[in-house]
């Protein structure tokens, strides 16, 4: 074959292609683009302004809970409706009223109600009452925000039947009491033992631990042993903060 004329193709097909850049410079080209487009003015300008809601654009119309009340704790509610009555109404602003027809407690808010949460606070610190807490250790839930209730049965943990349902509520309660005292002293909560059920008051972390205590001892583990363990916890946390 002639090599001038291979030559001559080759040429003619160098010329008919297109220079493309590559990948990596196109990236970058975007990535300076966008830094010069996302600058803080900018970002500041998009931002939306609202102006501050007043204070009578917040109140709704009046609402109302109801807390129903079991017959085991009538008598323990009479005896302190002095306490619950001036905490709600005093210190939250609210009505509030014990329907004796429908067994329940009515909390109400009203023109003198600021707080928008003050209803739910009001709720949850006469349902812990009603759980079967102290008035003094449901007030909590109304002055700290932190503070939550936790309620779950024990044949959750482990469906037991029988005496051993009876051994497990033995063991969580101790003799007298001590094992139970010592995790709400150890674990900083409040427990209530309710038949089958428990109730435990406390922050996030210490219903944890507190929760986490109760189920080793459903599940058997020697008291002992998990007195050890909470107070092995309890050491890290309080080093951690």
């Amino acid at each position: 074959f002639d090599a001038p004329e291979v030559t001559a193709d080759i040429a003619h097909n160098t010329d008919s292609f297109t220079k493309v850049k590559s990948k990596k410079c196109q990236k970058r080209k975007r990535e300076q683009d966008g830094a010069d487009m996302d600058t803080e003015e900018s970002v500041v300008s998009k931002r939306p302004q609202f102006p501050p809601i007043s204070g009578d654009k917040l109140t709704g119309p009046d609402e109302m809970r109801k807390i129903p009340v079991p017959a085991n704790r009538y008598t323990p509610l009479k005896e302190n409706w002095t306490k619950i009555f001036t905490a709600i109404v005093e210190n939250l602003q609210l009505q509030v009223r014990f329907n004796l027809k429908t067994r329940n407690v009515e909390i109400k808010t009203c023109k003198e109600t600021q707080d928008v949460g003050a209803l739910t606070k009001a709720a949850d610190f006469v349902k812990a009452f009603v759980l079967g807490f102290q008035v003094e250790d449901a007030l909590a839930l109304m002055r700290l925000d932190e503070l939550f209730l936790e309620s779950f049965d024990i044949t959750d943990v482990k469906p037991l039947k029988g005496d051993h349902l009876s051994r497990a509520i033995g063991r969580i309660a101790g003799k007298g009491g001590k094992t139970k005292f010592t995790i709400e002293n150890v674990t900083k909560t409040r427990i209530v033992l309710a038949d089958t059920k428990v109730h435990i008051l406390g922050s996030f972390q210490n219903i944890k631990m507190a929760r986490t205590a109760i189920c080793n001892l459903i599940l058997g583990s020697p008291p002992s042993k998990v007195y050890g363990n909470i107070r092995a916890v309890a050491s890290r946390a309080a080093e951690r903060f």
